[in-house]
């Protein structure tokens, strides 16, 4: 693994690679409130067969936060993404992407379909704000509440909150949860702030993903999580939608939360192996 930092339209943002640049490029897209240290343990896994790039999302990790709320929506979000990779000189790659960064990862998709080779969307991209959230206001309020108040008196005390939210531990992941959090103001809080959170919310409900299944390429892969239980209807009625609409491929993965692949990295693993490692030899 090697981390940087580079600079890009003035601002700073920090790079993870893993792997080797004369294989081929997987760009990884990580969620809200998250960091590209999330797919830490399906990278050091991939790493061998695939050069492997994510980078902490602007306000995210060390990257610097974008101004304006206006930075975060997703017609400019795809323009600056773009230029990034442009910027690292990537041009045809394979997309997987968590969350929040599947959102993303369609939005572009729509714009620039030429420089992907396939996706694997895990566990994000299909949630429409019309059926899954509240008021625009009350997920924001709700989010930047909750990403703002994260605070711990210790490290000790930051691990053992966040070792409650997860179904597996691992080394590894010892590594990506001490990349969430900061020392801040006497506190060990969380590395993106509220207004951050706020502002991505805000991108999300004006840009449905919805309104452009029918621009996507087929046959996307979309893993769905199972837990918890109680959101069950939910997430089959927009899976059910994606499937349809954007003529996707899903992929239900069981005991899983919508941390799909720190909860069981091997679904993963073994899946972009099969599906892009073939197409990589065959090419």
């Amino acid at each position: 693994m090697r981390r940087s930092m580079i600079t890009y339209k003035e601002k700073n943002v920090q790079l993870t690679e893993w792997g080797e640049g004369y294989n081929p490029t997987i760009v990884c897209l990580h969620g809200l409130g998250s960091t590209s240290l999330s797919f830490l343990e399906v990278a050091e896994k991939l790493q061998k067969n695939f050069h492997i790039i994510a980078f902490d999302a602007p306000g995210h990790g060390k990257s610097e936060p974008f101004d304006t709320s206006i930075d975060y929506e997703m017609p400019r979000l795809v323009d600056w993404l773009n230029g990034l990779l442009k910027h690292l000189n990537v041009s045809d790659f394979y997309f997987l992407t968590h969350s929040w960064g599947s959102f993303l990862a369609l939005h572009y998709l729509v714009r620039y379909p030429e420089h992907i080779l396939d996706t694997i969307l895990i566990d994000g991209g299909y949630q429409t704000k019309r059926i899954w959230s509240s008021s625009l206001e009350e997920e924001m309020d709700h989010y930047e509440k909750d990403f703002d108040e994260y605070a711990f008196d210790s490290w000790n005390d930051f691990f053992l909150a966040e070792k409650e939210n997860y179904l597996m531990w691992s080394p590894l992941k010892d590594i990506a949860v001490k990349d969430l959090g900061v020392e801040r103001e006497g506190k060990v809080r969380w590395h993106a702030k509220g207004e951050t959170a706020r502002h991505i919310i805000r991108g999300m409900h004006l840009n449905e993903t919805e309104d452009i299944y029918h621009l996507l390429p087929p046959d996307i892969t979309l893993l769905v999580a199972t837990l918890p239980e109680r959101l069950s209807e939910k997430r089959w009625q927009t899976a059910e939608t994606f499937r349809v609409k954007a003529k996707g491929k899903l992929k239900v993965v069981p005991n899983t939360t919508h941390l799909l692949h720190w909860d069981n990295p091997n679904v993963v693993v073994d899946l972009v192996l099969s599906k892009w490692l073939k197409k990589s030899e065959v090419k």
